[in-house]
């Protein structure tokens, strides 16, 4: 069963985030610059929300606002779904499909250590699922594996 620590490890610990005091343009310029979906929302060391795609969507788009004049604290998501370093990837994956989120900022002693997206726990299940069908076929096939 993967960890989240062993995809963190894999995929790298770094997060982007922006100020709760931007603009929401300047939000979504960074997110499209690191091509993410989402930015965490910290307010200096201190995780306050989360804004993505879906939140532009709906309280800037659909709602008539203006992009460079609204600040990200005034649309941003604050009830927040997190995981830690050692939950699994189905118990993310589980709390993902409970929470209809598509990223969950890891926390540890309340510090962020890192986001993994629904790519990320989707990527994790297809490598899995190929090891074991090529463990399988291995055992199967009567072959033997020497290091």
């Amino acid at each position: 069963m993967t960890i989240i620590n062993q995809l963190l490890k894999v995929k790298g610990h770094g997060c982007f985030s922006v100020g709760p005091g931007e603009t929401v343009y300047a939000a979504i310029e960074k997110m499209a610059e690191k091509n993410v979906g989402s930015v965490l929302v910290m307010d200096r060391a201190t995780l306050v929300g989360i804004f993505t795609e879906r939140d532009y969507a709906r309280n800037v788009v659909l709602k008539g606002r203006s992009s460079p004049q609204t600040l990200v604290r005034d649309i941003m998501s604050t009830e927040l779904a997190c995981v830690a370093p050692d939950d699994t990837v189905e118990d993310c994956m589980a709390l993902m499909t409970e929470t209809r989120v598509r990223h969950l900022p890891v926390v540890e002693d309340e510090a962020v250590v890192g986001v993994i997206s629904i790519g990320d726990l989707v990527k994790s299940i297809i490598d899995d699922q190929r090891f074991m069908i090529d463990q399988l076929e291995t055992y199967i096939s009567g072959e033997v594996y020497v290091h």
